[in-house]
């Protein structure tokens, strides 16, 4: 038995990647194969995933399934809320206005810098010594 999927998109924050399948339903989360309610303890971090589908009126419409990678559990929220977003997006354009100007289509690019060769770290310089 196969499933249909209404919508398949992928979103990201940081280093964690996640791709997201959406089909109607009662509106059960399952992230990495567990209820989100088990996945994450946190209230805020279950807030940050619900946010697109209370901006656009979608709660319990359908149910998602998430493989998330990468990063923390924080991370991987902003992800998914973002893969969420994008995913609500493409099926209707007026859901489109709404997440755009309360900013969840915009990947949050903001990694870690890298550490320069013989330096502590990436912007931290060894003490400086005039003799």
């Amino acid at each position: 038995m196969s499933v249909t999927y209404l919508q398949h998109t992928v979103g990201k924050r940081k280093t964690s990647i996640a791709r997201l399948y959406l089909k109607e339903g009662e509106g059960r989360i399952t992230i990495n194969k567990k209820p989100m309610d088990e996945y994450y303890l946190r209230p805020t971090s279950k807030m940050l995933i619900s946010q697109p589908l209370e901006l656009t009126g979608t709660v319990g419409k359908y149910d998602l399934t998430v493989n998330v990678v990468g990063g923390g559990l924080q991370g991987q929220a902003g992800a998914i809320r973002h893969a969420i977003s994008r995913a609500l997006a493409d099926m209707d354009p007026k859901h489109r206005e709404v997440l755009k100007r309360a900013g969840l289509l915009t990947r949050d690019a903001r990694k870690k810098e890298r550490k320069l060769p013989g330096q502590p770290g990436a912007r931290r310089k060894f003490q400086f010594s005039k003799r």
